[in-house]
């Protein structure tokens, strides 16, 4: 592996000119494609096959077809001034002249008049009008919009609050540009403090944003074709973004080391793409496998999402392989350090063998290992444990900024017509084998009617065939109480009386039951997810590493970072602890997908900072240094760069933070917080301690698990058997002879 890297980048610096060019067009490719695609629309799958709520949602779509299957919805909530009512002639007039210019709207399907479905709460102080359109929402037009928001701006003018719920003017979050830039920045700043270059810390930025524009374009391009939300961009672009300025700053860090080692600039390239460029390979990896690994989950989005994010990491290591060492070649003495380019080589190599803050911290924890190992262990530990307490849920629009109009429509409903009218359970009963269908459907509504906590139930509406009733339970409590969950499960175990009774059967579904069916799916989901991923890495550390404990280890610290990280997702979005500092509105159930998406990447970046950490102690004590002089080697080397990459990550990630997209904020916050307890406390304390107190059986594997094991060379120890380039190449040094072994 190292000796085919190492012929990559010397081969991408010779044919820098030809590498810039072939990435120019791929990027311009990409650019166009996206230029010229559709938007991206509905791809009509299943939100999550085989759930009870997601099969009847579907039952619906077969056998009510039109608008109330899929088509868009707008919920117009009208609120009378303080002391009026909404039953007022003039307001009245208002609200009906809104529903018969809604009706008339760009493919609308129809407009309730709430006067004559009853929609009018007790006070007469709220009314809701509910327009439907004839497609999905990603479907509407501008015009379509435009002309439902005339007619609400309409009747605004003649003195009532009107607030609009519903997906047809749901407001979308804003494009990851701000948080983009908010992170380039701060990586800017945390590169230029690292280097002390301008060119070594621009570099690393600069060949990020192409892979990222190339796996944006690439995403854009694809969208109507294959139904990528804007959600699935904004996450790629967040982990190509990341990763994308990591892999280059570990390839264009070794580059300099290896100049500062005496090596000329083609030799310096193709040795960081043997050795660093080896370790980001098997660090993209991991990555990819934990991402890929989403689609065991079962949620045909969330396996878009992790498939797209792997497309970016992938990209990500491809630049950092190839247009990284050609950008080398272009300015190789740029993106040096001022003593490197002032007083040469020499210089430079007595002042890494100096020491640096790494090594002085790495000897402060091989001199009392088991006390930075208890002390990690114990506070990861407290901080791991509000997650005993994590709820999940699919927060809707209570979750969203009171700045927002579907805010504020939802709270004047919970406020006009109780807590539970934003979350009514929807039952279709399948009465195609009952005697008497009608009677069927009366005796199923009659009976959830009497469930404890359902405050009302809506007359069965029948499909033209007659055959399935339709028909709607309002809770008594929010969508996201606990109560709520418990009444659905309620109605479901009392199922099998009431249906043998009538000879049909029914399930329930809505948002509310979706979101409870999800949640529990997902749940039940996560630890074969784990499994499948844990099982691959753990393989694939062994082969890097050539140990059965380091890569134990590796999975061990992951756990206590990922635990400690959900934990503070609990404690500020769940129990709102300083979430008014992050803008967290509404505190409540974390979204269903979260845990499941914040344990696969999580891993994918716990597992980068093992391999790029760990591989240089491996290097040390291959190359016949003790195990604790070699945890110092690989701190000498690597963990001023580790942490510049860590605070990167958590820069960009903080940076989505400020996403009005609740997932993207939510796992913004997760992803910042878990890089800082890995990269921090387990990578640079929690590794050094276990390593120092298992010396040399950290690196034992088993002879006939050695032998089974393919030897891919991480380490680069092939490359100090190769001899120097010759003469004509430019690169072997004064005074050392073809055939030497080069020094690394």
């Amino acid at each position: 592996m190292a000796t085919f890297l190492y012929r990559i980048g010397r081969g991408a610096f010779r044919r820098r000119w030809l590498v810039v060019l072939l990435w120019a067009v791929i990027l311009g490719a990409a650019g166009a494609g996206a230029a010229k695609a559709p938007a991206a629309g509905d791809d009509g799958t299943s939100f999550m096959p085989g759930i009870e709520a997601q099969k009847a949602f579907d039952l619906i779509g077969e056998r009510f077809p039109g608008p109330d299957a899929d088509g868009a919805d707008a919920r117009v909530v009208f609120i009378a001034p303080g002391g009026e009512k909404v039953t007022a002639a003039e307001h009245r007039a208002a609200i009906e002249e809104f529903v018969a210019e809604a009706g008339a709207g760009p493919r609308v399907a129809g407009a309730v008049d709430p006067f004559a479905a009853r929609a009018v709460s007790e006070d007469a102080s709220t009314a809701y009008a509910t327009v439907t359109f004839e497609v999905a929402a990603g479907d509407l037009t501008d015009a379509d919009r435009d002309a439902l928001e005339r007619a609400v701006d309409e009747v605004r003018d003649t003195g009532l609050t009107v607030e609009v719920g519903g997906s047809a003017l749901s407001s979308q979050p804003a494009a990851g540009g701000a948080a983009e830039a908010i992170g380039i920045g701060l990586a800017a700043v945390v590169l230029l403090i690292t280097f002390g270059s301008l060119a070594a810390a621009g570099l690393p930025l600069l060949t990020a944003v192409i892979g990222v524009g190339i796996s944006m374009g690439a995403i854009l391009a694809l969208g109507s074709t294959l139904g990528l939300s804007m959600t699935t961009g904004t996450l790629a672009s967040m982990l190509g973004l990341a990763v994308g300025i990591d892999y280059a700053l570990f390839v264009v860090s070794r580059y300099r080391e290896e100049r500062a080692n005496g090596h000329a600039p083609r030799e310096a390239a193709g040795l960081a793409a043997g050795t660093a460029g080896s370790a980001v390979v098997f660090a993209g990896l991991t990555v990819v496998i934990a991402l890929a690994g989403l689609s065991v989950v079962g949620v045909p989005m969330l396996t878009k999402m992790g498939l797209c994010a792997a497309g970016a990491v992938v990209v990500g290591v491809l630049v950092a392989l190839t247009l990284v060492p050609a950008l080398l070649g272009m300015w190789p003495d740029a993106v040096l350090s001022r003593t490197a380019r002032g007083r040469g080589a020499a210089a430079a190599r007595r002042t890494s063998a100096a020491g640096n803050g790494g090594t002085h911290w790495a000897r402060f924890v091989l001199r009392r290992p088991v006390a930075v190992l208890l002390a990690c262990v114990a506070g990861l530990g407290v901080l791991a444990l509000p997650a005993a307490d994590l709820e999940m849920g699919m927060p809707g629009a209570e979750a969203k900024p009171v700045s927002t109009t579907e805010r504020r429509a939802y709270d004047a409903l919970a406020d006009g017509f109780g807590p539970g009218f934003n979350g009514p359970l929807t039952i279709v009963a399948d009465v195609r084998d009952a005697a008497d269908p009608r009677a069927a459907a009366t005796a199923i509504a009659e009976g959830i009617r009497g469930t404890d906590g359902v405050v009302s139930v809506s007359p069965p509406r029948f499909n033209e065939a007659g055959d399935t009733a339709l028909f709607s339970a309002v809770p008594a409590t929010a969508p996201n109480d606990g109560t709520t969950e418990r009444l659905v499960r309620t109605i479901r175990a009392e199922r099998p009386g009431v249906e043998s009774g009538t000879g049909a059967t029914f399930e329930v579904t809505g948002s509310t039951a979706m979101n409870i069916d999800v949640a529990q799916a997902l749940q039940d989901a996560l630890v074969p997810y784990l499994a499948v991923v844990v099982l691959f890495s753990l393989v694939l550390l062994m082969v890097v590493f050539r140990s059965v404990l380091v890569p134990v280890k590796a999975a061990l610290g992951f756990l206590l970072s990922v635990l400690a990280s959900l934990g503070a997702v609990v404690a500020v979005f769940q129990w709102g602890w300083g979430a008014g500092l992050l803008g967290v509105e509404q505190t409540g159930p974390v979204m269903s997908l979260m845990p499941v998406f914040l344990v696969g990447i999580v891993f994918g970046l716990a597992m980068d900072y093992e391999v790029f950490l760990v591989s240089r102690m491996r290097e040390a004590y291959v190359h016949g240094e003790r195990p604790a002089q070699a945890v110092v080697s690989g701190f000498r080397h690597s963990a001023r760069v580790v942490a510049a990459a860590a605070v990167i990550m958590i820069a960009v990630f903080s940076g989505f933070v400020g996403s009005g997209e609740s997932m993207i904020k939510t796992i913004g916050f997760g992803l910042a917080v878990a890089v800082l307890f890995d990269a921090f406390v387990v990578r640079m304390a929690l590794v050094p301690a276990v390593l120092a107190l298992l010396g040399d059986r950290a690196w034992w594997l088993p002879r006939r698990l050695d032998a089974l094991l393919p030897r891919v060379d991480i380490e680069g120890a092939g490359l100090t058997m190769r001899p120097v380039p010759g003469a004509a190449d430019g690169d072997r040094h004064a005074g050392e002879p073809a055939g030497e072994p080069a020094r690394t």
